[in-house]
């Protein structure tokens, strides 16, 4: 899988914003809407995807 960043942020943006949501548990939806866990594991997919240049396994 490989995240959609403007996807990411706009759903964050929406849920924040329209859902009144914090924005962590925003980020928290929005990265489990494209099959992560949390928003955590959505950054630590893309910083392993930058720093090493491959799709994380």
């Amino acid at each position: 899988m490989i995240p959609d960043i403007e996807e990411f942020e706009e759903r964050a943006a929406i849920a924040e914003y329209d859902g009144g949501l914090s924005r962590a548990k925003a980020e928290d939806l929005a990265a489990q809407r494209q099959g992560f866990a949390d928003a955590a594991a959505y950054w630590a997919w893309l910083a392993d995807y930058v720093i090493y240049k491959r799709i994380p396994s």
